[in-house]
């Protein structure tokens, strides 16, 4: 989950009065409470295309982990073939192959793992966000009833009835607006990464190179004294 889309649950949840206070004295205060409930919603779909966004990534991760085991399994019965048959550079090969899998095994594990991590809290701030959005439409509500019952307006809507011509009532506005908050995209930068020496970044893929040659042996070689003591 984006750091930002973090921060707009959170404001949402928590929210604050002063951000609304200049709004409120120059608007109907039934107006404005209907906007930052309709905020809480596209913050509620947000959040609902992120964690569309978790469930799918979770679901590739999760197949490509169960695909790259079965084909590590695959390549040991194959790596004792082409021993059997003295084909030590197909062995090589396959281990070569093996290597690579190992290595991004855990990756995936933990890829997946913090995917379920998200989906929790992506769900978890849906549910805090609706429940929100029930107590500020509560709170609308009454406000409503508060004001029709001092105007004896029938259809219960304050429109127009500005905060200066309300003062006995300033206290409930101040309530449902205190909840209510509004949204902004926080900015992101992209930082980027250290260029490095090339020529240090040459040796040492040389030397990476070099140290997989050297597993790919360690592996063959133990293979064939295992299959020997069989």
């Amino acid at each position: 989950m984006s750091e930002s889309l973090a921060s707009r649950v959170g404001r949402m949840i928590s929210g604050s009065i002063n951000a609304l206070v200049d709004a409120v004295e120059n608007a109907a205060p039934d107006i404005v409470m209907e906007q930052a409930i309709r905020e809480v919603d596209d913050v509620i779909g947000d959040v609902r295309l992120e964690l569309g966004r978790v469930i799918a990534a979770k679901h590739l991760a999760s197949n490509r982990f169960k695909d790259e085991n079965n084909r590590f399994e695959e390549l040991a019965e194959k790596i004792e073939i082409a021993i059997a048959k003295d084909r030590d550079d197909l062995a090589e090969a396959a281990i070569a192959r093996q290597l690579d899998i190992e290595v991004q095994i855990p990756v995936l594990e933990q890829s997946i793992a913090e995917f379920s991590q998200k989906e929790k809290e992506l769900d978890s701030y849906i549910l805090a966000l609706q429940a929100r959005k029930r107590e500020m439409q509560a709170e609308l509500n009454e406000f409503r009833q508060t004001m029709a019952a001092q105007t004896g307006s029938k259809e219960g809507s304050p429109s127009g009835v500005s905060l200066e011509t309300n003062q006995g009532h300033s206290h409930n506005v101040e309530k449902a607006q205190g909840a209510f908050d509004r949204v902004y995209q926080n900015a992101t930068g992209v930082v980027a990464g250290d260029k490095g020496d090339m020529r240090n970044a040459a040796k040492l893929a040389e030397l990476s190179e070099l140290a997989h040659k050297n597993r790919i042996q360690e592996r063959l070689q133990a293979i064939k004294g295992k299959m020997g003591n069989e």
